[in-house]
């Protein structure tokens, strides 16, 4: 993985607390450097690509604390029919999310990109707490600030029950596999 793919997909180090002056009203230089979340915008196909595979990466992981790293303190989502605003909303959402949609697996593909933003289509599969299986397919909107972390998430899920012998996602996607597009189905 290469070094901007790591990054995005790692979370920034918690700020340190730093006494305040008086003197000053505008965020510190370290303070600022620890909202950023690289790749940064524009976006490039590969640098799209990076930031795509970064958040697959870190949703992966199912912590929800670690992927709200990844989006700006007051970021809006709209997920499914849920609204949320901001990170301690986004960390309660992904806690709910995760408790209900076990060993959950996800796979991203980048669709399409601008200056600052990504379209994404994904899938992910789950079972759920009387044993039943799901693929999840869906869209996501993606919108970035300038220090690379996300405002605006709008995503479109459809959840299709399978057979567990049919789940093809489990797990993080391994190194050979990056790149690699999934099936419409």
């Amino acid at each position: 993985m290469s070094e901007s793919a790591e990054a995005a997909a790692e979370p920034s180090p918690e700020p340190s607390p730093e006494p305040s002056s008086p003197e000053t009203s505008t965020e510190s230089a370290a303070e600022t450097a620890v909202e950023a979340r690289p790749p940064f915008p524009p976006f490039t196909e590969e640098i799209a690509a990076q930031k795509v595979q970064g958040a697959e990466d870190a949703w992966n992981t199912r912590d929800p604390h670690k992927v709200a790293l990844a989006y700006t303190p007051d970021s809006v989502w709209r997920n499914r029919d849920e609204f949320v605003t901001g990170r301690d909303d986004i960390v309660a959402f992904l806690t709910r999310k995760w408790e209900r949609e076990l060993d959950y697996a996800l796979r991203k593909s980048l669709w399409s990109f601008t200056d600052d933003r990504i379209a994404v289509r994904f899938q992910y599969e789950w079972h759920d707490a009387d044993g039943q299986s799901w693929r999840s397919y869906g869209n996501e909107l993606w919108e970035f600030t300038e220090t690379g972390l996300m405002a605006r998430r709008e995503a479109s899920i459809n959840d299709v029950p399978i057979a567990e012998a049919d789940r093809r996602i489990r797990g993080p996607r391994p190194p050979e596999e990056r790149a690699v597009d999934f099936d419409l189905r």
